[in-house]
């Protein structure tokens, strides 16, 4: 019997503060810094985004997100044989914040024998995380060394944002999204492509490290907005086009477009270029703001949830981030 993986549900998560681009022109006006809703959304198609509390961490907006996915695909906890989390805020240097998210989720379960001693471990490539996520679980269910995965992007990208820099520091938020990954007889996930260029490092990074207990480097987020544009539209193309040819399918047989929220203008220039018009794309980026590798999980949620995205559809889901790392997966629901 060939085994295929299927996304059996879906959940996510937002910290209850939520910063309308009013509310954070205030705060940056108080540091001294200048911005305005029009020129926010003009330039990003951003309104809002929401912001994690001091005490919350990308473990606890995981495990909110998972307990949804979890539910959507009425499993429970010991049902879990593999934990991956893609993040670029972990809650610590180690252990992983899958480790992490796996004792939450045991705690919920008296009987969760299973995902006590399932693999769980950290992707890290920042916005393209899920990406490379949801691939590396396509491929451990197809080889059969799990069943049930947790696949999940959680991120609290508001603690890596320098707020002196007004190009930048409104475009990010906090959240997590998770989809539940069983295996099948039916594909489901029908195809995957990614990719990474470590020769791009320097257009959108965190360049500080620990050292001897000491933060050394800059550890806020520096980005070449321009590069990073030129980049990603290109490539998102490319990515969506290989995954399409792996299936033998063509733009015609795209019922939805999720893109990673970064930007709108991006997201409008990827659609353009897959003949899709906008009432295809699932846009989640003028509430949510960038989430990272939160972002198309979070998407995802929002769709089915609100039956905008129906079972049976055929949806195209695909990101670029830092590394400079790229990617796309090829879904049927």
């Amino acid at each position: 019997m060939t085994l295929f993986s299927r996304i059996t549900g879906t959940g996510s998560f937002l910290p209850p503060r939520r910063l309308t681009n009013a509310d954070l022109v205030a705060e940056l006006a108080a540091q001294g810094v200048e911005s305005s809703d029009e020129w926010i959304v003009e330039r990003t198609g951003i309104r809002a985004r929401h912001f994690a509390a001091p005490e919350m961490n990308s473990s606890d907006l995981a495990f909110e997100a998972c307990k949804q996915a979890l539910d959507a695909a009425g499993r429970r906890p010991q049902d879990i044989d593999l934990i991956i989390v893609a993040t670029s805020s972990p809650d610590m240097v180690f252990p992983s914040t899958a480790c992490i998210l796996q004792h939450k989720l045991a705690q919920l379960d008296e009987e969760a024998v299973g995902i006590a001693g399932a693999p769980a471990f950290d992707v890290q490539a920042v916005c393209s995380g899920f990406i490379y996520a949801l691939t590396v679980a396509d491929a451990m269910i197809r080889a059969g060394s799990a069943k049930r995965a947790l696949v999940v992007g959680s991120e609290i990208f508001s603690r890596l944002l320098d707020f002196q820099d007004r190009t930048t520091c409104v475009l990010f938020g906090d959240g997590a999204g998770a989809v539940v990954l069983e295996a099948s007889e039916t594909p489901g996930i029908l195809a995957t492509d990614i990719h990474a260029d470590g020769k791009h490092v320097g257009i959108l990074c965190v360049p500080g490290h620990v050292r001897n207990g000491n933060i050394l480097g800059d550890p806020v987020l520096k980005m070449d907005g321009q590069a990073v544009f030129k980049l990603a539209v290109g490539l998102l193309e490319g990515a969506a086009r290989t995954v399409l040819d792996k299936a033998g399918l063509t733009d015609r047989d795209i019922d939805w477009l999720i893109p990673h929220q970064a930007n709108i203008r991006i997201i409008q220039s990827t659609a353009k270029k897959l003949k899709l018009p906008m009432e295809k794309v699932v846009l989640t980026v003028h509430d949510h703001g960038n989430t990272s590798a939160a972002s198309i999980p979070l998407a995802l949620d929002k769709a089915v949830r609100s039956g905008q995205v129906k079972k049976g559809e055929t949806l195209m889901l695909e990101g670029v981030g830092g590394g400079f790392t790229w990617g796309a997966v090829l879904v049927k629901l």
